[in-house]
Formats: C-alpha cells, structure tokens, sequence
C-alpha cells in the first residue's frame, strides 16, 4: 500500500446524499477477483449520463471526490474501494460514511476525510474552479481561497495510512518478534510447534 500522506488536485464536487455500494461498482462487476480495471465500472450507471462528473475532462485524474451524507452505504463490498482507487480516487470528503465503507476505504489505502456540511458545501463549490489540498500529517483541508477546515481520524488508521501499511504490511513490520516466539515455541513446547520451524 502507498503511503498517504499529502492529496492535492481538483475534486469531484459530486455531493449526492445516500449513494450506496451498489452505485459506486453494480454487482455485475463483482464476478472478479482482481483489483484492475475496477474504474470502468465505478459509478457505471450514472456515468451513462454523457454530462456526467467522472467523465468530464475538467476531473480527468481527479484524486479527491466530494460526497454526501452516508457515502458508501449498503452492502459490505470491498470492490467499492477498489473501484474508487482505480478510478483514481485516493481522498473522500463527506459529512458522513458508512462504517463498513469507511473501514474497507482504509485498509485499501483511501483517506475518508469526515467534514461537517456547511464545510462540505463549501468545498463542492471550490471544487467547480480549483483545487483542494489534503494534508493527513496536520489533519487539514485547504483551498487556494485560505479556507482551512480541520478533521478527526483515529490514530491507528492515521499511522497506517502515513507509513503505508496494510494488514500485510502490519505483520511483516513485527517480523522479528514473530520469528522470535516461534523459536521460542519450537525450543520449548515442540508438541505444539510441529511444523513450525524456527528462526
């Protein structure tokens, strides 16, 4: 997982209430197991639309997208990050998220940035124009016009997100201490450790 650490780039001032799982990847798209090309089928149904936001050229590239309340409800998919990041979103900025998506979005490695609505109208606006920039050290979103709004996130998923560390990652970074108690399993309840080899 790439480290998260500064987002800045026009956003999707997309801003619809309750858009659920199926909207932003449509079950047939779950047939499959790879992460690639997931981006073809992000938002399938409202990108018939000629006029819609994902396809205009003034987003092409888009890094951050702006939501309404209750992103990502619905069903549990994870193919609904994956989507997300192969469209190219890294960053989602929304007054609130489902949590089941907000965790998802996480361990893929997209910051969920919970702002209160008057902030988020605010920058769906912006957004029309200019860019917005996202900086997760200091926890803040800016605007080219010094709007500046701070927001909350757990320290763990800050961490994570900063250094680029997934669950994989997670276990290879205590590697040695796992190595360790193995051997020390094998050394000393080697009725436990079969086929455990040691360190």
């Amino acid at each position: 997982m790439e480290p998260v650490t500064h987002i800045d780039g026009r956003a999707i001032p997309f801003g619809r209430k309750n858009i659920d799982t199926d909207v932003i990847i449509p079950a047939k798209w779950l047939k499959t197991i790879s992460r690639e090309g997931m981006g073809r089928g992000a938002f399938e149904t409202l990108r018939q639309d000629p006029d819609n936001l994902f396809d205009s050229e003034a987003y092409k590239g888009a890094p951050i997208l702006i939501a309404g309340d209750n992103f990502g409800c619905g069903s549990s998919r994870e193919h609904a990050a994956w989507a997300l990041l192969d469209l190219g979103i890294t960053a989602v900025i929304a007054p609130s998220f489902s949590d089941i998506f907000s965790g998802n979005a996480f361990k893929n490695g997209i910051l969920t940035v919970v702002l209160p609505q008057e902030q988020v109208d605010r920058l769906l606006e912006v957004a029309k124009t200019d860019p917005i920039a996202i900086d997760l050290e200091s926890q803040t979103v800016t605007t080219p016009f010094q709007d500046r709004f701070t927001f909350e996130i757990d320290p763990f998923r800050k961490h994570c997100l900063l250094n680029g560390l997934d669950e994989v990652g997670l276990t290879l970074a205590r590697n040695d201490a796992i190595g360790a108690f193995e051997g020390v399993v094998a050394e000393q309840r080697p009725f436990l450790a079969k086929g455990v080899v040691a360190a």
